[in-house]
């Protein structure tokens, strides 16, 4: 990544191909998806919180807390998003990727916890969360010195993918961990809708690539929730 030029954010990107004016409010489908991430944030708060829930999910309690940085950034993401669609322009896009980017290291900092070591995992996980929403500011700093560079924003995205995958070899302490790669899934899902917003629009008109892009990223967080309620500790695990 260093080695490349630096990438700045391009004007066109602000340029979403839904653009009706619905119920007052503008780019109506871009701001009302993000409800879902909404929904997701309040609903995995509410189980990761409430006593009794989850019993079988965790060996050490403690390992609950980077999930619970990432459905807190779901939910913030929510705001955010909606803010930046009501009007977008890089002042307001800042809002909206910084909570996405509690999210992606947040779930870094789950898959150290989970596959190498509880104890590493939970000492990293402010430091993942302060990396990710670096690379946010670091490009929006350089925006308003007319120098945009979205390399470390990319990097950091592109990484926390990596580990990812990487999760998926390594030994799990849990079962349903194929999960870990219907999250890919969904991530690429949305990666892929997002590319062909204006594609999608076209053909009839009704929803955007871009808005099937919040409800695939949102769809993530439901298959978090989803593989915390299934899962159960593999035998002989033990806290690390």
């Amino acid at each position: 990544m260093v080695r490349l030029p630096p990438v700045s954010q391009p004007a066109s990107y602000h340029q979403f191909a839904d653009q009706r004016l619905w119920l007052g409010i503008p780019n109506f489908g871009n701001v009302v998806s993000n409800l879902a991430f909404a929904i997701v944030g309040v609903w995995g708060l509410w189980i990761l919180f409430k006593p009794g829930n989850l019993t079988n999910a965790f060996i050490d309690p403690r390992e609950h807390r980077p999930y619970i940085a990432a459905f807190l950034g779901l939910l913030l993401t929510a705001f955010g998003s909606a803010y930046y669609h009501l009007a977008p322009s890089n002042a307001h896009l800042v809002w909206d990727r910084l909570p996405m980017a509690i999210v992606f290291g947040s779930l870094v900092a789950v898959i150290i916890t989970e596959r190498i070591s509880v104890e590493a995992g939970l000492k990293l996980l402010p430091f993942l969360v302060a990396i990710a929403a670096g690379s946010v500011l670091q490009w929006y700093g350089d925006e308003l010195h007319g120098r945009g560079d979205l390399r470390f924003y990319a990097a950091v995205q592109l990484y926390s993918v990596l580990v990812l995958l990487i999760a998926l070899v390594l030994k799990p302490r849990y079962s349903r961990s194929a999960d870990f790669a219907a999250l890919f899934g969904c991530y690429l899902l949305a990666k892929i809708f997002e590319t062909a917003d204006r594609f999608i629009f076209a053909h009839g008109h009704i929803i955007s690539g871009h808005t099937l892009k919040h409800l695939a990223a949102a769809m993530a967080g439901f298959w978090i929730l989803r593989m915390l309620e299934s899962r159960n500790p593999l035998p002989n695990e033990n806290p690390a």
